[in-house]
């Protein structure tokens, strides 16, 4: 099919002609190209500044005469002449259209950044060795490029606030602040909370909180991650190692049914921080403050370790061999959970199938905050119907479990990951049946259980979840899985061998993808290995008539060309 180039314009810069989006932001259409203009207070996601004028470039236009409109023709090339602007102009305040001409590296320009970074460094602190932002601080960037290694400035640099506590997770320090005003957009426009604004005059200029509030909330720590300095900086990594140590992994927050878009950063099977990972279909460039905790569940003091049956510490196979043992019984069921990814709910069906089980999905509900924790509390709820898991959710619910199990007819539940206590059921009804139970963390429902599979958390395993929209988003494993444990996917895998189900083969995440193709007709087109960063949304027409709980949705985004 033919390029459609209608939204197309043509521009100059630096003497080539490039094809860029019309009307787009002269940054965003550079950087489009790879092309990259300096800048501080721009950002893609909020409201124009222009105050830090590091983005100064020299702009013309194709001349035409006043009088008749014509073309001016330079004579000695023989091309239209192009009128350059006498002063730069900032190229964040400038719109991309056809025909503009820009010079991102002549002497003009070039000076002009030179000017901008020696003011910005007349006051500024020479601490980076100790700045958490060194390694990803754009001030540092453009200095080595358009700072003089000197100074000029001989009076004595301003005194400004440093390690001031502006929040619960949040540390300011003003000397090293550059007035970007990326953080006072931010809360004025994503929070709708007039909470930091500019104080003081001139270079004494710093950001500070109004009279009586402070930076709370949960949405607090985006200013860390929109500030281009190490102004702002987060109390939980503070301190804690540098960035260019870490690697970088992409996975999915768990926190909700909204999918946001996480980077994982971890050194040496450690994991150190959570930051958010652009995508404007989910979560735009931002995350809750809670989500970014959830990485502590990794070396919690309840985490499960070691392969139990009974009081005693076993073998994978012998947890194995006693589990099957219970479920042959008969009058078995079996729990799931939202938490769990789209490959393991569908071995699991497998499982439950073999097993003779009927299957219940756990339902957690909060409350819906108006932007990126939605009131289903669980990331892979609609997994469970895409994977056929559960044909709907009135169905699957866990009440119906505990009246079965009055009844006497469940006597072994196999738990995944769930407590059933906080789930409804009671203290008696656990004593009433044989648990089996595969998680992370040690409960209520594990402490009562025969059998206990210590399983993976979400950032030592790969898969899918399913979002609140079906959209199908992957994450990877960022660290090792943690010793005395075992990935979620293989422990059901070698379950539903054992039980004698024909459908998953292998233990293989690949394995088990290419059976989800074949079984699962939402996902027959899906190529898992090219599902993009941003997600593949599936047909959700299936569950049209399923009433979902309220989701969460951004309450400001940024504005499309």
């Amino acid at each position: 099919m033919a390029e459609d180039t209608s939204n197309l314009v043509t521009i100059n810069i630096d003497g080539k002609d490039y094809q860029v989006a019309a009307k787009q932001n002269l940054i965003d259409a550079a950087h489009s190209l790879g092309i990259e203009i300096p800048h501080y207070c721009y950002h893609p996601k909020l409201p124009m500044a222009g105050s830090c004028r590091m983005c100064l470039v020299e702009i013309g236009m194709p001349m035409r005469d006043r009088a008749t409109g014509a073309p001016v023709i330079d004579e000695a090339t023989g091309k239209q002449k192009i009128g350059w602007m006498p002063k730069p102009a900032i190229a964040c305040g400038t719109t991309v259209s056809p025909g503009l001409h820009v010079k991102l590296n002549s002497k003009l320009t070039v000076s002009s950044r030179e000017g901008v970074t020696e003011f910005l460094l007349a006051n500024h602190p020479l601490d980076c060795p100790i700045c958490d932002q060194a390694g990803e601080c754009t001030l540092q960037e453009f200095s080595s490029q358009y700072g003089k290694g000197r100074s000029r400035y001989r009076d004595a640099k301003n005194v400004k606030p440093k390690h001031k506590s502006i929040g619960p997770r949040v540390v300011y320090d003003g000397e090293r602040c550059i007035r970007c005003t990326r953080c006072v957009r931010f809360c004025n426009t994503v929070l709708k909370r007039s909470i930091l604004g500019v104080t003081q005059r001139g270079s004494r200029c710093e950001i500070d909180c109004f009279p009586g509030t402070e930076l709370d909330g949960n949405y607090s720590m985006n200013v860390v991650d929109v500030c281009p300095v190490g102004a702002m900086t987060s109390k939980d990594f503070r301190f804690k190692m540098r960035v260019w140590f870490l690697k970088k992994t992409k996975s999915i927050c768990t926190e909700s049914s909204v999918g946001v878009n996480t980077t994982v950063w971890s050194r040496e099977g450690k994991i150190y921080r959570i930051t958010p990972r652009e995508n404007d279909a989910v979560n735009i460039a931002w995350m809750s403050d809670s989500g970014r905790m959830l990485y502590k569940a990794v070396d919690a003091e309840t985490r499960l370790k070691g392969f139990r049956r009974g009081e005693s510490e076993v073998s994978q196979d012998e947890a194995v061999d006693a589990a099957l043992a219970l479920l042959e019984r008969g009058a078995s069921a079996f729990v799931a959970s939202g938490n769990m990814s789209v490959e393991e709910q569908f071995v699991l069906k497998a499982f439950a199938e073999a097993a003779g089980g009927n299957v219940y999905l756990a339902k957690k509900l909060g409350e819906n905050d108006g932007m990126l924790i939605s009131e289903d509390r669980s990331p892979n709820r609609r997994g469970a119907l895409v994977t056929g898991l559960v044909k709907d959710f009135d169905s699957a619910e866990v009440s119906a479990l505990a009246a079965k199990i009055d009844a006497g007819e469940v006597k072994t539940v196999f738990v995944c990951g769930e407590d059933l206590k906080e789930l409804g059921l009671t203290d008696e009804q656990l004593k009433k049946v044989e648990i089996v139970y595969l998680g992370t963390q040690a409960n209520a429902t594990s402490r009562e259980a025969s059998v206990v599979f210590p399983g993976r958390t979400v950032f030592e395993k790969a898969g899918t979840f399913v979002n609140q929209e079906f959209r199908l988003q992957k994450f990877d494993a960022a660290v090792p899985g943690l010793a005395g444990t075992e990935d979620d996917l293989v422990v059901l895998s070698v379950l539903a061998a054992r039980a004698s189900s024909s459908v998953v083969g292998d233990a293989s995440i690949g394995a088990v993808r290419k059976a989800l193709r074949a079984s699962c007709p939402a996902l027959a087109a899906v190529d898992f290995d090219a599902v993009p960063d941003t997600g593949t949304l599936l047909d959700a027409s299936p569950w049209a008539h399923i009433a979902f709980p309220e989701t969460g949705s951004l309450v400001w985004k940024p504005k499309k060309a």
